[in-house]
């Protein structure tokens, strides 16, 4: 079993940066693959990033490459997502989820966080 806790979500302007860490207590987070996923009001959940066990391989959704960036601290039990250069269209609830593989579709993932809102203003 793994519990995780995603914090960093706030509010900021458009072209502004926030940091999301998303905190994994059980079994260690190097033990999963570990995902971003976003949710805007309204819309189906976006796949937004990914990494491997050990951090050595990430995956983008298209929307936000190039402007994200995921890690992982294994030594932490920790994952980031570092958002840059925040739209508007980024405004979503973000959640973390860890599972067996690196992938974008969602039911691969075995454990979600709460979610951690993000609003950016034009």
């Amino acid at each position: 079993q793994a519990q995780l806790v995603e914090s960093g979500g706030g509010s900021v302007q458009a072209g502004g940066s926030l940091r999301l860490s998303c905190a994994a207590s059980g079994r260690t987070s190097g033990s999963y693959a570990m995902g971003w996923f976003r949710r805007a009001p309204g819309k189906e959940r976006e796949f937004v990033a990914a990494t491997n066990r050990d951090g050595t391989i990430t995956y983008y959704g298209n929307s936000v490459k190039d402007r994200f960036t995921i890690s992982r601290d294994n030594a932490k039990n920790s994952v980031y997502l570092q958002m840059n250069t925040l739209s508007p269209e980024d405004t979503a609830v973000y959640y973390c989820a860890g599972g067996p593989t690196m992938t974008s579709v969602p039911i691969e993932y075995i454990y979600w966080g709460q979610g951690t809102q993000v609003t950016v203003s034009s």
